[in-house]
């Protein structure tokens, strides 16, 4: 008899860490049980607290983050206003659903240093190796080992990173939705950065985000643990955003679901 094997491939929203640029950073307060007593004596006037279980309320959090903290789906329009060479980039809240919900490839580049990057030759020795086709709507998930550096400053600088030309390669195959353990979908920014400072091109600014001005295309960033996946492909990923009218991310917890024996 199968089982269904369900890997969490996200990371935990969380404050006070170098997770992002500092601008960036998610705050997150919490309001405990005791605070909740408080505020349910407002919503319920004659309540006593010792009338509570314990003489405690309800728990909630409050938080200031953006759209893109913590592992999320990025939208078309993230990218640009157009996409598909001129028509409206989707936000995130128009995002086709079954661009969400489909077969998963995990391609590895661990090998490659920090801020390389992954070009169409390395994707194809890759899929070569593990002996697979890309085909449309396929999710394919990019290992760097970033992942491992999660909450340390180190986080921001590691890993290879996607660039125009490979992006593009998987676009044009059909493929909607790619996802990477990185900070970014590119190299990592100060190597863009210092790659601009030293050839003045303004070409190497975010190229891979901007393919999507070609071709259509979401993808999720900050992802975890595909080496839990144990597997290649013969695995599904389900990636579903929250949705948030007109934006240009939604926060995701992405599965990838394995069948064993």
């Amino acid at each position: 008899m199968s089982r269904k094997r369900f890997v969490d491939l996200s990371i935990a929203l969380e404050a006070g860490i170098p997770s992002d640029p500092p601008m960036m950073i998610p705050s997150i307060d919490y309001v405990t049980h005791v605070q909740g007593a408080e505020q349910m004596t407002d919503f319920f006037p004659g309540l006593e607290k010792n009338q509570l279980p314990n003489g405690l309320g309800w728990a909630m959090e409050l938080m200031t983050l953006t759209t893109h903290s913590g592992t999320h789906l990025d939208a078309p329009y993230h990218y640009h206003p157009t996409m598909d060479k001129g028509k409206p980039a989707l936000t995130i809240d128009e995002v086709p659903l079954d661009w969400c919900f489909s077969d998963g490839v995990v391609l590895d580049f661990r090998h490659k240093a920090d801020g390389e990057r992954i070009t169409v030759d390395d994707l194809e020795n890759e899929l070569h190796r593990i002996k697979y086709e890309i085909k449309p709507f396929d999710i394919v998930l990019v290992q760097t080992g970033a992942d491992k550096k999660w909450g340390t400053p180190e986080y921001l600088v590691t890993g290879a990173g996607m660039d125009r030309e490979s992006t593009l390669y998987l676009t044009e195959k059909g493929v909607r939705v790619v996802g990477i353990d990185a900070w970014s979908w590119d190299r990592p920014l100060p190597f863009l950065a210092k790659e601009f400072k030293e050839t003045r091109d303004p070409k190497v600014i975010w190229e891979a985000h901007f393919a999507g001005i070609e071709v259509g295309y979401c993808h999720m960033e900050k992802l975890a643990n595909l080496s839990s996946i144990g597997r290649s492909t013969g695995f599904i990923v389900c990636c579903f955003p929250v949705k948030i009218k007109g934006a240009s991310a939604g926060w995701a917890r992405p599965v990838a679901i394995v069948e064993e024996q």
